[in-house]
């Protein structure tokens, strides 16, 4: 059988859940690594025994052999090598977020509708056990019609440095890099809805740099549930960690990572026993990456994918414009 040849764009901190994901595949082959500087890329390269290395992508684009990249770059760089490797007719994976504003989103999807190429964004949380339980409970009814939800993406005591705190290269702050984590998650367990409204405060107060360290974020969907998101970095607390989520309901309350229901009817509600290493546990990353190969294989565009990526993309935007201008933003 011909092994997919897949190839690693960046080999930092996540591109090690997806190497580890991907050598767990027996159909796929990782064909090629890119980085820099050149030694973190060989000795990266090493460990998961990947015979072709470099510092610049372009040496991978005219390579007919490559079947799809994964790209886990900074994020200024998203859109610009998707772009290319989607002309070339390769597949695409893009860790979150899909870009770093909604124009460069449609672009990335125009050239993949044209190409016909596949597209999935790593909002990996969509593949956890936990999540999906609740999404289940709440999709039986359980809970009734959900009224509210909040939602945190925040880091306590602690921040990112580097590109993550340069607005030219990230776009964004804590909102981009973790909030994102906050929207996507209860879309999911919601159902996709679409956001009617979004109304922001967002501030930086705990660095010197150019980007957002703060934020509370109110987004109104189009079924009726409203949704409030603290982002943050450097927080002195946080109610929950990265995507942890609360849902009130008409017929009940349920939280998920942590995960427990109450329901008004006093049925008890048993909560699966789930072993992870860590809260962002391999077994995510395992789990979305063989849902990009599926779709490679079966050519059907996945879940979560450029539609997803476009609209937390779409409710950033729309944060970030409502903290500028101090009224809501419609869509």
């Amino acid at each position: 059988m011909k092994k997919i040849k897949i190839v690693l764009i960046g080999a930092g901190f996540i591109a090690d859940y997806h190497a580890r994901a991907l050598q767990l595949l027996p159909e796929v082959e990782i064909a090629g690594v890119v980085g820099l500087p050149i030694e973190a890329v060989k000795g990266f390269a090493n460990k998961y025994n990947i015979h072709n290395v470099s510092t610049d992508y372009k040496d991978f684009l005219k390579n007919k052999e490559i079947d799809a990249v994964i790209i886990s770059t900074p994020n200024k760089f998203h859109a610009p090598i998707a772009i290319d490797f989607l002309k070339e007719g390769i597949d695409v994976f893009l860790e979150k977020p899909m870009a770093v504003n909604p124009k460069e989103g449609e672009k990335i999807t125009r050239v993949a509708k044209e190409n016909n190429r596949i597209v999935m964004i790593g909002h990996m949380w969509r593949f956890d056990e936990e999540v999906n339980f609740i999404k289940n409970l709440i999709d039986s009814g359980k809970l009734g019609k959900i009224i509210k939800t909040k939602g945190y993406g925040i880091h306590e005591n602690w921040g990112p440095g580097g590109w993550f705190t340069k607005k030219e290269i990230a776009g964004g702050g804590a909102l981009a890099d973790m909030g994102v984590h906050a929207i996507d998650t209860v879309r999911y367990i919601l159902g996709d809805p679409d956001p009617t409204e979004v109304y922001a405060k967002i501030g930086t107060y705990f660095g010197n740099y150019d980007v957002d360290d703060s934020g509370i974020i109110i987004i109104s969907w189009d079924n009726g549930t409203t949704s409030i998101i603290e982002s943050g970095w450097w927080q002195p607390h946080m109610d929950g960690p990265e995507a942890s989520t609360q849902f009130f309901g008409t017929k009940g309350y349920a939280t998920v990572l942590p995960t427990a229901v109450k329901l008004k009817s006093e049925e008890k509600i048993e909560i699966p026993s789930i072993n992870k290493s860590e809260h962002c546990d391999q077994s995510i990353y395992s789990k979305q990456m063989e849902k990009f190969v599926e779709s490679i294989k079966s050519r059907i565009q996945p879940n979560p994918g450029y539609i997803e990526g476009q609209k937390v993309l779409e409710i950033v935007d729309a944060a970030y414009q409502s903290s500028e201008l101090g009224k809501v933003v419609k869509f």
